[in-house]
């Protein structure tokens, strides 16, 4: 999140923890099992991308990364990018080598995740 941030312009995103409670009241359609397997995106007229074109979305509030980003629209390139997307997202515990002895999740939350 906090890379997604840098590269999108300031104060165009607004990060929402979606673990905390409450956080979803805002918005109906997401729910909770639904943002574990991917970021989402809101705008304010209430369009949810999901996914990569949640990020991609993000980096079109650039105007140069923005040109760049809407490559994701090509022919071949969206099945490329969400498919690494999603497989990415699936194994994003034991990818970013997040572990309860490190001091992070310190619930256990991050090793439940991990072990599927």
């Amino acid at each position: 999140m906090k890379r997604l941030l840098a590269l999108a312009k300031p104060g165009a995103i607004e990060p929402v923890d979606f673990q905390k409670p409450g956080a979803l009241d805002r918005f109906p359609g997401l729910t909770h099992e639904a943002c574990m397997k991917q970021m989402y995106l809101v705008t304010s007229a209430g369009k949810v991308y999901g996914g990569f074109e949640a990020a991609v979305r993000a980096l079109a509030t650039r105007p140069i990364l923005g040109r760049l980003a809407f490559a994701y629209y090509l022919p071949g390139v969206r099945f490329l990018c969400d498919y690494l997307y999603a497989t990415i997202a699936r194994h994003r515990y034991r990818i970013l080598g997040k572990a309860v002895a490190a001091g992070e999740c310190a619930e256990g939350t991050c090793a439940l995740h991990a072990k599927g």
